[in-house]
């Protein structure tokens, strides 16, 4: 396992562990053949388990060259691409529908996350291993510490399992944190019934300030509509409301700026 030298700055762990790299594997459908794309393979512990599911047509890609090299060597036929993730056309690299996965690095997690998000229409199911407080956040259910932006934007498009904890020794150099394994199986949400760029806004503007009330969170983007903010909604903190209740946030606040634009 040292043939590729971990560096910090790429939040590179290379799992050690077959068995938990063959689980992670499994959680992948394949009940027909399905195309795959592996964020950040290392030195293909996941890979090699991938590529031996026959319905997985598989491409990677890996930004770390030292690692490109050694895949490169030992799987000569496999479908790779250097560069980064996070600067894909994925439009373009995949026409169709595709499954992400990977151990991910963790300096650049929820940034994945939120690219899948932006490619959901393409993107189906999404697995993998996370840093545990990102996994945690991701699955967490309202009125938990743990829900946050994360959990209501993910969750408007996506159902999320939490699959297993993964603790720090099963990885080389070990991370001073644990890890989990998580799924997320595209729902049948195809439109949320508001502004969607709207709902984000609200969504982070509360989350930055979680521990005020939506009245006060908000104000601003309510114009200080004393009508509007007198709802119960916005007596609540972001923490404890649904992704539904969200959404009914956000048609509030869009058909209340709509009338002041008419009354102007």
């Amino acid at each position: 396992m040292n043939q590729v030298k971990a560096k910090k700055f790429l939040g590179q762990h290379f799992l050690k562990d077959l068995d938990i790299a063959r689980q992670i594997a499994l959680t992948i459908p394949t009940p027909e053949p399905t195309s795959v794309l592996e964020v950040g393979p290392g030195m293909g512990v996941l890979t090699q388990f991938l590529l031996s599911n026959p319905s997985i047509d598989l491409t990677c890609v890996e930004l770390d060259r030292e690692s490109v090299v050694y895949l490169r060597e030992h799987y000569p036929n496999l479908q790779l691409i250097e560069g980064d993730f996070l600067r894909l056309d994925l439009s373009t690299l995949f026409p169709g529908s595709f499954c992400l996965t990977g151990n991910y690095p963790y300096n650049i997690s929820s940034q994945i996350l939120f690219k899948a998000l932006e490619n959901k229409e393409r993107i189906p199911v999404i697995t993998g291993m996370f840093q545990k407080e990102v996994a945690e956040r991701v699955a967490s259910k309202p009125g938990k510490k743990a829900y946050g932006i994360l959990s209501v934007l993910l969750q408007a498009y996506y159902d999320v399992e939490y699959l297993f904890t993964v603790h720090e020794h099963v990885f080389d150099p070990p991370p001073k944190v644990k890890s989990a394994v998580i799924r997320l199986t595209r729902n049948s949400t195809t439109s949320l019934g508001c502004d969607e760029s709207m709902f984000k806004t609200v969504v982070k503007t509360a989350f930055n300030q979680r521990r005020k009330t939506m009245r006060n969170s908000l104000r601003g983007l309510c114009n200080n509509d004393t009508a509007l903010l007198s709802d119960p909604l916005f007596n609540l903190r972001p923490e404890q409301l649904s992704v539904a209740q969200f959404v009914d946030l956000t048609n509030l606040i869009s058909k209340a700026s709509e009338a002041n634009k008419e009354d102007e």
